[in-house]
């Protein structure tokens, strides 16, 4: 099967974006929260190291996840692919 233009161009635009965002999340993962142990200073009472580990990997994660959902449905009603919504 043939895909059309416009197929390639979406598929294009959607593992890019997929890339850009797997790219931040790598960074949040391993890249910050490797060098926040270095972070010794408190932050509400905590190691400020546990909250860029455990509260804003999360926020992050949330962002991410929010920002994709946001972009694709944009994306789907520009190539006229998005799903129609019920009342």
């Amino acid at each position: 099967m043939q895909l059309t233009e416009s197929q390639k161009q979406y598929w294009s635009k959607n593992v890019r974006m997929t890339g850009f965002l797997l790219a931040i999340w790598f960074l949040v993962t391993y890249v910050v929260g490797f060098s926040a142990r270095e972070l010794n200073f408190n932050f509400f009472g905590w190691p400020f190291s546990f909250w860029v580990g455990a509260q804003g990997a999360l926020v992050v994660y949330v962002l991410i996840i929010a920002y994709y959902a946001h972009y694709m449905n944009n994306l789907d009603k520009e190539y006229g692919c998005a799903e129609e919504e019920e009342d």
